[in-house]
Parts: C-alpha cells; structure tokens; sequence
C-alpha cells in the first residue's frame, strides 16, 4: 500500500470529508465499470457502489483496512454483487415456486368440480382421524397461526407436548393424504401466506 492511499485512509478514518470525497472521485467511475461488468445492470452497480461508499463513511471510527484502499474497495464490490446475484437467485426460485403452488391450487378450484371436493372431503376425513388433542393442536397452529409456545400457553400443556402432536398430526395426515399430499400441504401454506 503506498503512502497516499494509506494517508487518505487515515484521514477517512478521521472523519476528512474532502478525502472521502477524493476517494469516491478517484474510484467510483472504475468500481462501476467493474460492478457492471459482473451484474449486467448499471443501475444496480451504481447502487451498490454508493451504498458501499455510504457503509465505509458510517463506519469510518471503526474501518479497518489491511489491503490498499483500491483492493479493498474491489474486494467490498465484488462481494455485494456476489451477495446480490445469491438474492436474485433465490427471489426467482421462490417466485417459481408460488407460481407454480398457484397453478396447481387454481386447478382445484371448484370448477375442476369433482377433484376439489374430493379433497376437500380427503381434508375433513383425515382431520376427523386424528385424536381431539392432536386435531385441537393442529388447527391452532395452522389454521389460527399460533405459534407452539402460544399453542401451550392456552392449552397448558408443554411446548414439547405440542411439538409431540404436531409430529403424530402430520405422520396420520401423511398417510391420509399420500396421494394429494404435496397439494394439501400448498393449500396449508397458501392459506398462511394469503
């Protein structure tokens, strides 16, 4: 690291406005072109560039830096697009699966007639099975959204014994539902989610 980059490091550190300035001038326009060059998106490398500038000023008492400013300022990027890229990923597999959760409940609206109420009758049958406790525990938690300490709280009961007839509910709705499971289970969470 040379001297004027160590120089501008300490003075940032200072809280120097007119360095951290300097620095933002100086590498900015580079950072970006590298930002671009791994997210394909100038806008969001522009954001990222300037939340990252931000980020070192808010914790300019504290920033500590081993490398040189440049190799520093690269590392930070290269990880936030990083960081970015992973988010997109796992935005666009969530959205893929509600779509495709969507698609398969909106095939059993009641206009599919017969299959809807077959399961919604498979449902009623399979509720009707388990035990009054382990059914009272189960419609709690899913269908009132309560959590398992609330669930006990109310019951008196323990939070293990909670999570006990939660485990014996699934296991006999599982076997109930072997054949639909998958879109018993979306319906659950559709209706937690909507």
């Amino acid at each position: 690291m040379d001297f004027i980059e160590q120089e501008m490091i300490t003075l940032i550190q200072a809280g120097d406005e007119k360095a951290f300035e300097q620095a933002f001038k100086k590498y900015a326009r580079p950072l970006h072109a590298y930002g671009y060059t791994l997210l394909n998106d100038s806008h969001i490398a522009e954001e990222l560039i300037q939340d990252l500038f931000l980020k070192i000023w808010d914790q300019r008492n504290t920033l500590t830096i081993h490398t040189s400013l440049k190799a520093y300022l690269y590392r930070s990027l290269h990880n936030d697009c990083m960081n970015h890229i992973r988010h997109l990923k796992v935005k666009r597999n969530y959205e893929s699966i509600m779509k495709n959760a969507s698609d398969k409940i909106n095939q059993l609206q009641p206009d599919n007639g017969l299959e809807f109420k077959e399961i919604q009758q498979k449902l009623r049958t399979g509720m009707n099975k388990l035990p009054e406790a382990c059914r009272t525990v189960f419609q709690l938690s899913r269908f009132e959204h309560l959590t398992y300490r609330e669930i006990a709280t109310q019951l008196g009961i323990s939070i293990k014994t909670v999570e006990n007839q939660m485990g014996k509910a699934f296991k006999i709705l599982r076997l109930e539902f072997h054949d639909y499971l998958v879109l018993i289970l979306l319906l659950i969470l559709m209706s937690e989610i909507f």
